[in-house]
């Protein structure tokens, strides 16, 4: 008797090439190498005191059963007062949900939104999450390649031209895993403008907002109630609160697509760990100073990162807008015994014991993706120890 079969689905979904490092880098220091882990996706800091206070005291409540789907009622309100203090967003707590981390608000969505066979285009470099998402969706993601030469600002024709009679949505992630770049309001006008011609959902996901330098994001649900009714807004506490294992995403849209992304939870998940959204909700509370400090510390090891990258013959890089990666350019080191970013990337950690991302990962050969969601003191032996290795492959 044959032995029962798994799902086909299967071979259309990736493991996930960041956790896949991530595993690998903690076999290696458990087996005692002195790893510098430039490849993390997770600020370092510890989630700030008042935060795990209010969860502490949810515990001592006994706030420990199962939560409403969509969210406490607390938190959703914290979630609309959010939304209209930062984003210029008029939404009540009915146009929100409580998700299990912002990754669930992204899979709900389409899976609301999408019918075998439906296009989603997604602008590359991105977060590799989206097109397997949209696979396991029933969907087919479409990519339109964002240029380094360009600040990795994707291009208005090739937009329109990505567009068929079965594109459904635009997904948009500003400012961005991997590169940091943020579309500005003009970009923003012109995603909008393809989307409302070709009636098309937008999927805006927003995770790192709070992470910006020199740049005030907006957000594309705000240039306009038209745009705004096509638009699905994800957020969440993991990046500006150091919040990463507490699992809480949020989104908000349409009370139609709610609704359904409330049902589609429902037969996932249900709600998010209850003490967990009670600490959320100190989160979206918490004194603007205190995220202020983590911003701006994530900045001065930005400035710190850059500048050592700027001075490295043979390394191209521009300044980000936000989140906290690099994504610098690395071709001129390739060749025929490193012949992509990937043997790139092993080749430093093997031999500097420098630990990164291949920009293969992001649909963007050739670059390698560096987080300085570390300290500084990490951040100068990783750029002494890949200094060294450049000099020695040479550009």
């Amino acid at each position: 008797m044959a032995a029962p079969s798994l799902s086909s689905r299967l071979s259309e979904i990736k493991p996930s090439p960041t956790l896949a490092m991530g595993a690998r880098i903690r076999q290696m220091k458990a087996e005692g190498h002195d790893i510098i882990a430039l490849n993390g996706g997770e600020p370092d800091f510890n989630t700030p005191a008042a935060i795990i206070q209010r969860a502490k005291e949810a515990l001592d409540q006994g706030l420990t059963k199962y939560s409403p789907t969509p969210g406490l009622p607390e938190l959703r309100e914290a979630v609309a007062a959010k939304f209209k203090r930062e984003n210029g967003l008029s939404v009540t707590p009915g146009q929100t949900i409580v998700t299990n981390g912002a990754k669930q608000a992204v899979q709900n969505a389409l899976l609301a939104i999408l019918e075998p066979g439906d296009e989603v285009i997604v602008i590359a470099p991105y977060w590799p999450t989206y097109p397997d998402q949209i696979r396991m969706a029933g969907g087919v993601p479409v990519t339109v390649t964002a240029r380094f030469e360009e600040g990795f600002r994707p291009r208005l024709d090739e937009l329109r031209a990505a567009c068929t009679p079965r594109t459904k949505a635009i997904i948009i992630n500003s400012p961005c895993n991997p590169t940091g770049a943020a579309l500005d309001r003009e970009a923003l006008k012109e995603i909008a403008s393809v989307a409302l011609s070709r009636g098309l959902w937008v999927i805006s996901d927003e995770i790192y907002e709070r992470l910006t330098y020199g740049f005030s994001p907006t957000s594309i649900a705000s240039l306009g109630s038209e745009i705004a009714a096509q638009t699905i807004t994800i957020s969440g506490c993991s990046k500006a609160y150091s919040m990463t294992g507490w699992r809480i995403g949020y989104a908000c849209a349409p009370t139609e697509i709610i609704s359904a992304m409330n049902l589609i939870q429902d037969q996932q998940t249900s709600g998010a760990v209850t003490f967990a959204q009670a600490a959320a909700v100190a989160a979206l509370e918490l004194p603007e100073a205190e995220v202020e400090s983590m911003r701006a510390e994530f900045e001065a090891r930005l400035d710190l990162m850059l500048g050592r990258l700027q001075a490295m013959p043979g390394v191209e890089v521009i300044r980000p807008q936000g989140a906290f990666y690099l994504f610098p350019r690395i071709s001129s080191f390739l060749s025929d015994s490193l012949p992509d970013d990937t043997a790139f990337t092993e080749h430093l950690l093997d031999k500097a014991k420098v630990a990164c991302i291949p920009g293969s990962c992001f649909a963007a050969p050739g670059h390698i993706r560096m987080s300085y969601a570390c300290s500084r003191e990490a951040i100068s032996t990783g750029m002494d120890r890949l200094e060294a290795a450049l000099r020695e492959l040479g550009a």
